[in-house]
């Protein structure tokens, strides 16, 4: 399964309905939703209608590895739509049902047969009770799946065969009512307010009665003295005070008892194993209790003589009309429902067919004595029922190759060739496919050209086998040692086959199995050379057999084993194959001779097979070499073990046994190796998974889109294709960063030149880093995928004979097509189809949404019968009624236009989004490429025409061509940004607008997570889709969302966490998967988070999505106070309104708490927890930055931009991996957003960062003068290179605001440049933004620098002595100064007092004394106009003509001289 990125899965179907037989099966309490589970491990959630209880199957999650055994409702609250299921090897997970994310999964070592929920008193919600193959009774949280506490028994402890929760009707408390499998019952009653402490909880009594494995027990609702306990051949009903038995019920011949429940105080209704439910009234007079109007007296002597009347009396039976014998007892279910204000009571069966059957027991509820009635159920469907109500029948991957009269030869395997872009695919009749894959996705999906086909559409066959095949393996996709060519295939004939994929010839067929082949794997690459060249094949005859490609051949015949095979491990090292057979024993292998070495059994067979997964690990860091293994096997004893095989050494052996497991678990792998960072392997764009859910059945395909793998690799193909100097003009390789960082290196008279050089290299190797980076991604790739794992592709070859042009634009033009609104925008769509090529659905696809731990939920094709209403009231397109198309096309593009349109985007809020980021962040990558439109001709077009780098041709044709490309790429580029906008922002309003009730909008906390998602192009499309959604929820909205998730903003004091919980930011292994691995909830209401991950989680929502609000929407974080009522309304008085928004009134903690945590997790020192570059830092910088004028009060603004500079500090270093928009190692990353903050910050608030950085210089320097250089000294010093960007950004930007400032300026400036460079240089080449200042003069002759200051001082920087003097030289601001050519004199000038002054420097004698600056000379000069005021930078210029003269230059064109 691919990682969970931004997944878009689709499903191809195909004509068979995937087998699905039932093995539990619930009905939710308002009849909506019905919900099977399956012996395959699947779950099938049906749509019912509540009046009809028709239903229709609507989606299916996979996940469960065995059959699910129990589900469970989660929550009391009538449309709270999640489940709990269960499964035989103790999985249990939490749906959602609405989007079929799977919430939460566990794997217990205990395995469930019944789980009853229950609303204890003391807690909010339910409870699961759990009873199985273990001796307690656990009680488990239904969301965090947690056990809270469990019940274990005193007497007689054993398996808990049933179990019943009540409340007593006169009591507080609740009683647990179990028998146990020998037949002991026992009663505990809780208060409500267990958990773990109080354990042990012992049953108050118990007692012994003959009853042996109870299915089932239930007590009377209606009558809590009687309790029903059903046994396979009788049930009996006996009395709660003593258990005496009342009366018992035989079973019908031939049948066995399932479980029953009460009807009423003297009717219950049992239900056996033939799927017939049988009601029987009980004798009244046995009966007892205040509920029973029998006149019996009652007390303990009253056991009267049995009369006819006394036993049970038959008086219905509910059972299907054809009484077919099934397979396997059906899975039954009594609910109890309440829709529209009435109770149901309905009697619920799902058997092995697959076939859901519903009675309707108020129906048989009253007694008819005289005779048996029998009743047929409600409602009867199934899958395949529905799926042959669908026409046309849902498309396969392989329906071009259909014969319309022929039966449909059925798919068995399929395997996708990631770098050929092909799909092999071998069926029922031993012949194997190979078709382009993106074409045979279009011809299933879209509309277009490719439709038109005259011949069959284009393949290739490979004949061979004789009958189905089984498995097919292409090696070089596993490892690159294989060769590309070798294709691998097993069937049922018991022969091997290997292919030429290229000439499609059959190589060579190994027959040496005994029996079917059932899967064929690689062996790791650190095995003998010879078995490198090797491929392990697996038989259903128990054999396992090393066949080598190379010398077609088989090595090893591994075939002893009695039972089947399991699993396979390795051991290269030893040369020994491990096989694990399913009873548990462990068969060890000599690869070279095929020697069977030993058979192990019991512990030390799993304590092996568990040291071959060590190993394994290692490997994979690295760490294992034949060196070091020693040292680190040592704690390991399975390990030892190994050692001892290979020595013969039986007492090693024997020690290392004992020692047992216990080590194992302690012996985590090694660390990876410095190598490990760049390892990000390339996402596939496209993988396509065949998917069944049960052997026989034939396959269906799942398409899996992953966008961020797909992005990367179209701005690859695009950035391989530029030039560099074209590289360059696009921004992507930038030559001023590396002019300022060269400022802060010291200036040897080469500098210059390396410089130049390292410019030059970069231009070159703009193109050879990406190889570079490439390979090594490779290389470690190779490196980490021993998986066995045929999906993820390996290595683009280098000659790509079988393939057509690169297939990624395909890929994207599929995806985009199928996300697209189609239909809402009649014009886009036209500029969609005519300029950007895009191809309009032919069917309504089916998604898929993959959720944590690879649980994965996909929609069946059948729901499409659900909306036919809706599609009947659909207007008609006119063009397609007067088409000659037969009806049931014509419904269906009906249908697929109403889905493309409007219930596309009412499926789920999780598909919202999901589908909205996508679709965006293609559209804005696309929008970035040059001609990137899909249709043939432009790509061709796009293909030829490179940016040429040659110098203008002299040819007009050319010209005029060039201009017509320019034209077509700025229409395509339009079509784009057109298409991000119609997604962005006004798909909600057009949606509503087409008639849509329920709309599903994007979830603002999904986007939130992916605020700092680290592919650039998502992150740019959450971002924009959350400002968008959080600008629609208008101030109101805004105000419910900041109020609904402050509860969950951690609080940090300014030193330290103050609730240890709530610092507990996400645990390491949650961030390292970046922050958007969370599941996100469907429900409006905020839920209580039931576990601390949970709470951890939404923490950091909480962070995230409050600094979006307060950086974006300042007013709204304001508590309803004294700013409430000033609140403005709309968004454009942003900036004036953020600060009434955040009045420091003491109410107002809000804003104080945010800018706190977002503070807290700028500063937070690395550690596991929370490492040093994860997403939630990048978005705490990132909104430090965008809300910056929002959260200063609360801040230590110099704190937190010296914790900015520490991050961009290394800038220069990450410089070449920051020039393509592929995804950046975490590092560069934080380092360009802490970059980008810092540039907000200062253009938001130039003062507060001009003085503040001032002042950490003014520390830095006497804290250097000390020799004691603090750690701010080293931020500034990595950080400075940052900070003259920032600087040099200001004065460009905000002129006026930085002359205020200017020895504050000049004081960072000469922290932050080496003082070398300015020995040979003069400042104006140095820094020549200073320079644009009047007020600032450098004279190189005598290595001063004269600043005017805004408070008429004048500021003399001696550079030599490295200090600087202050001289009180105006009453107003300098307005401009000026050093005479030999440096004697300095003028000074200001407009405010109409001051002109000379200043001289006398040093004492010899130079010894300290240096006198004093004035020489004073001129009044004439006041200026005022109208020259407006511009104080451009108000006057000095220059001086010789070295006594110098002229005053004012604005207004006048020129005065002055004489020293």
């Amino acid at each position: 399964m691919p990682g969970t990125n931004l997944i878009v899965p689709v499903v191809l179907w195909g004509k068979h309905a995937p087998t699905h037989c039932i093995s539990s099966v619930y009905l939710s309490r308002d009849q909506k939703t019905l919900v099977t589970g399956c012996y395959d491990g699947q779950i099938c959630i049906w749509q019912s209608d509540p009046e009809t209880l028709k239903m229709t199957p609507r989606c299916l999650l996979v996940g469960h590895t065995a059959p699910v055994t129990c589900l469970s409702r989660a929550s009391i609250i009538q449309d709270n739509n999640f489940i709990v299921s269960s499964s035989e090897a103790g999985e249990m997970c939490t749906w959602d049902l609405v989007d079929g994310k799977c919430r939460e999964s566990v794997k217990l070592t205990q395995v469930h047969t019944n789980i009853q929920a229950y609303h204890m008193c003391n807690s909010e919600d339910l409870r699961l009770f759990c009873n199985g193959y273990y001796a307690e009774i656990l009680i488990m949280d239904p969301f965090s799946l947690e056990i809270l506490f469990s019940l274990s028994s005193k007497m007689n402890p054993d398996w808990i065969s049933a179990l019943h929760v009540l409340r007593p009707s006169s009591r507080k408390d609740d009683v647990v009512l179990a028998i146990s499998i020998t037949g002991t019952v026992k009663v505990w009653s809780l208060l409500g307010h267990e958990n773990k402490q109080s354990e042990p909880i012992y049953e108050n009594e118990s007692k012994q009665i003959r009853c042996l494995n109870a299915l089932s027990l239930n007590c009377c609702a209606y009558n809590q003295r009687t309790v029903l306990i059903v046994c396979a051949k009788y049930c009996q009903i006996y009395d709660a005070g003593d258990f005496s038995v009342l009366c018992s019920i035989q079973a019908p011949s031939g049948e066995r008892w399932m479980s029953g429940d009460f009807l009423a105080p003297d009717r219950v209704l049992v239900w056996s194993t033939e799927g017939k439910g049988y009601l029987y009234k009980l004798p009244a007079n046995k009966l007892r209790g205040k509920a029973i109007n029998s006149s019996v007296p009652d007390h303990k002597g009253f056991h009267g003589p049995t009369v006819a009347h006394d036993s049970p009396v038959l008086f219905g039976i509910l059972s299907h009309t054809d009484n077919e014998l099934l397979s396997c007892p059906p899975a039954m279910r009594f609910v109890i429902t309440s829709s529209g204000g009435r109770q149901r009571r309905l009697l619920l069966r799902g058997d092995s067919a697959g076939v859901v059957s519903i009675w309707n027991v108020d129906d048989a509820a009253t007694p008819d004595l005289n005779k048996v009635n029998t009743y047929a159920p409600l409602v009867l469907t199934s899958m395949e029922i529905a799926w042959s109500d669908m026409n046309p029948s849902p498309v396969g991957i392989l329906d071009q190759l259909h014969v319309p009269d022929e039966s449909e030869i059925k798919l068995t395997a399929s395997i996708y060739l990631m770098a050929l872009n092909r799909l092999v695919v071998g069926r029922e009749d031993g012949s194997i496919v190979i078709v382009n894959a993106t074409h045979t996705v279009q011809l299933q999906l879209l509309h277009g050209r490719h439709q038109q086909l005259d011949d069959w559409p284009p393949h290739q066959l490979l004949l061979g086998h004789n009958g189905r095949v089984n498995c097919l393996l292409y090696p070089h996709h596993v490892h690159q040692r294989y060769d590309r060519a070798h294709l691998v295939s097993g069937g049922i004939d018991f022969a091997v086959c290997l292919w030429d994929l290229f000439s499609g010839s059959l190589l060579h067929r190994f027959c040496v199995h005994a029996g079917e082949i059932a899967q064929l794997i690689v062996p790791p690459h650190n095995c003998s050379p010879r078995i490198q060249k090797c491929i392990c094949s697996v038989a259903s005859d128990h054999s396992v057999t090393l066949l080598s490609l190379a010398e077609r051949k088989c090595v090893t015949l591994a075939s002893r084993h009695l039972f089947p095979v399991v699993t396979i491990k390795w051991r290269p090292a030893d040369d020994f194959m491990v096989v694990g057979c399913s009873d548990g024993t462990v068969y060890v292998w000599q690869m070279e001779t095929g020697h069977l070495d030993r058979v192990l059994h019991g512990m030390i067979a799993e304590e092996v097979l568990a040291a071959c997964d060590e190993t394994l690990s290692d490997d994979l860091g690295g760490s294992m070499s034949s060196g070091s293994g020693d040292l680190q096997g040592l704690a390991n004893p399975a390990v030892h073990f190994f050692r001892g095989l290979r020595h013969r050494n039986l007492t090693a052996m024997r020690a290392a046994t004992q020692r047992g497991l216990a080590a194992l678990q302690h012996a985590g792998p090694a660390a990876a190796g410095p190598l490990a960072a760049p390892a990000r392997p390339r996402p596939a764009p496209l993988t396509v998974q065949p998917f069944r859910s049960n052997p026989k059945d034939p396959e269906s395909h799942i398409l899996f889109f992953d966008i961020e793998g797909l992005i990367v690799e179209l701005l690859s193909e695009e950035y391989s294709a530029m030039s560099p100097a074209s590289l360059e003009a696009a921004g992507l390789i930038s030559s001023e960063y590396m002019k300022a960082a060269a400022l802060t290196q010291s200036a040897s008279p080469d500098a210059t030149k390396r410089i130049s050089g390292i410019l030059a290299k970069m231009k070159e190797g703009a193109e050879t880093v990406q190889t570079k980076l490439q390979a090594k991604a490779e290389q470690l790739k190779n490196h980490l995928d021993n998986k066995d794992d045929g999906t993820t592709p390996k290595k683009r070859p280098k000659e790509m004979c079988l393939s057509d042009a690169p297939h990624t634009m395909e890929i994207a033009q599929i995806l985009v097509s199928l996300l697209h609104a189609w239909g809402l925008d009649p014009d886009l769509d036209r500029v969609c189809e005519s300029k950007l090529g895009l191809l309009r659905p032919m069917v309504p696809v089916c998604f898929g949404v993959v959720s944590r731990h690879g649980h994965m939920a996909v929609q069946l094709p059948t729901r499409l019968i659900s909306w036919t209403e809706a599609c009947a009231a659909a207007p008609d397109d006119p063009l397609l009624v007067t088409s000659d198309l037969p009806p049931e096309l014509l419904t269906q593009e009906k249908l697929t236009r109403l889905f493309s349109s409007k219930l596309h985007w009412e499926l789920s809020t999780t598909l919202t989004t999901n589908h909205l980021l996508s679709i965006v962040a293609l559209a804005n990558t696309l929008m970035s490429m040059s001609n990137a439109s899909f249709l043939p001709e432009s790509e061709m077009a796009r293909r030829l025409h490179r940016p040429s780098t040659r110098s203008s041709s002299s040819w007009a044709a050319e010209e005029e061509r060039e201009e017509q490309l320019a034209a077509q790429q700025a229409h395509i580029k339009q079509g784009w940004s057109l298409l991000a906008t119609l997604h962005c922002v006004l798909l909600p309003d057009k949606v509503v607008a087409t008639g849509a009730k329920n709309f599903k909008r994007p979830q603002v906390e999904m986007l939130a997570r992916r605020w700092q998602h680290h592919c650039l192009e998502v992150r740019e499309a959450a971002q924009a889709l959350l400002l968008a959604e959080l600008a629609r929820l208008g101030p109101k909205g805004r105000k419910a969302l900041v109020d609904n998730w402050a509860q969950y903003l951690p609080l940090y004091t300014h030193t330290e966490s103050i609730n240890p919980h709530a610092a507990q930011k996400e645990p390491a292994e949650k961030l390292a998967k970046t922050v958007d691995e969370f599941d996100e909830e469907e429900e409006e209401i905020v839920r209580k988070p039931s576990s601390l991950a949970e709470l951890k989680r939404k923490q950091t929502t909480a962070v995230v999505l409050l600094g979006v609000i307060g950086a974006e929407f300042g007013q709204d974080i304001t508590s309803e106070g004294a700013a409430g009522n000033k609140r403005r309304k709309d968004v454009d008085s942003r900036k004036s309104s953020v600060v009434e928004g955040f009045t420091l009134s003491s109410s107002n903690n809000l804003a104080r708490l945010t800018a706190l945590a977002l503070t807290h997790l700028l500063q937070a020192p690395a550690c596991p927890r929370l490492p040093a570059h994860t997403p939630l830092r990048r978005a705490a910088v990132d909104l430090l930055g965008r809300g910056f004028t929002v959260w200063e009060p609360y801040l230590d603004v110099s704190h937190v931009l010296l914790g900015l500079l520490e991050m961009c500090s290394d800038a220069d270093k990450l410089v070449p991996s920051m020039t393509y928009g592929l995804p950046l190692t975490a590092q560069a990353d934080s380092c360009r957003t802490a970059r980008h903050a810092l540039t907000l910050i200062a253009t938001a608030r130039p003062a507060a960062f001009i003085t503040t950085m001032a002042r950490e210089v003014a520390r830095c320097a006497a804290a250097a003068q000390s020799g004691q250089p603090s750690p701010a000294y080293h931020a500034l010093q990595k950080g400075r290179a940052e900070v003259l960007r920032g600087i040099e950004l200001l004065i460009e930007k905000m002129h006026s605001e930085v002359a205020e400032l200017l020895v504050e300026v000049m004081d960072i400036i000469l922290h932050c440049v080496d003082q070398s460079h300015l020995k040979s240089k003069g400042l104006n080449e140095v820094f020549p933004a200073i320079c644009r200042y009047n007020q600032v003069s450098h004279c190189p002759a005598t290595r001063r620098i004269a600043v005017g200051s805004h408070t008429g001082q004048l500021a003399l920087y001696e550079l030599r002595a490295g200090r600087c003097q202050s001289l009180a030289a105006h009453s107003g601001p300098v307005t401009a100064c000026a050093f005479s050519p030999d440096g004697r004199y300095l003028v000074s000038y200001a407009t405010t007092d109409n001051r002109l002054s000379f200043w001289q420097s006398t040093s004492g004698m010899f130079g010894l004394g300290a240096a006198q600056t004093r004035c020489v000379k004073c001129y009044s000069t004439a006041p200026m106009a005022d109208v020259a005021r407006l511009n104080p930078a451009r108000l006057a210029r000095l220059v001086w003509t010789n070295s006594r003269t110098v002229t005053l230059m004012l604005a207004d064109g006048s020129e005065t001289r002055f004489n020293v």
